[in-house]
């Protein structure tokens, strides 16, 4: 059984660094982000009037959103890691079974299955591509037939 992972830009058979490039991007900016706040926070406090200091509930609020935001991306990059895996999943199950293209003019056995970032496509055993998209039939492989003499 041959599961093939491919991004829409390289090559790759390693799908959860590909699927977590742009979470990661994002968790590392807001890192950035979250640094700058609380560098910003300190120098605010350092130089604050003592007559009228900052308020603090408003910090509060405003470290709890960053803390969301950070959160958020967190949880992003989880949710990508999970459906990379179903997606892996899902190709493994077309294995062996047998493909009819959406238009109903390719169709085999499936070999092997690529997965991009936005698609699947089978391969089948005589080296059809198929793309699988909504209105491609898959059903269980046709019965070799065997003869009595």
């Amino acid at each position: 059984m041959a599961v093939d992972a491919v991004t829409g830009t390289t090559t790759t058979t390693t799908t959860q660094s590909t699927s977590n490039s742009a979470a990661s991007q994002a968790s590392a900016k807001a890192s950035l982000d979250y640094d700058s706040f609380l560098q910003l926070l300190i120098a605010q406090m350092k130089n604050q009037d003592p007559t009228d200091p900052m308020d603090a509930s408003e910090q509060i609020a405003q470290l709890a959103t960053f803390s969301q935001v950070e959160q958020s991306i967190q949880m992003n990059s989880n949710l990508e890691t999970l459906i990379t895996g179903n997606a892996l999943t899902n190709a493994s199950s077309y294995i062996g079974k047998t493909i009819t293209s959406a238009d109903e003019k390719t169709s085999g056995v499936v070999a092997s299955v690529r997965v991009y970032s936005d698609t699947m496509v089978a391969t089948t055993t005589e080296g059809k591509e198929i793309p699988i998209v909504v209105g491609v039939r898959v059903g269980t492989a046709p019965a070799t037939e065997t003869t009595d003499s």
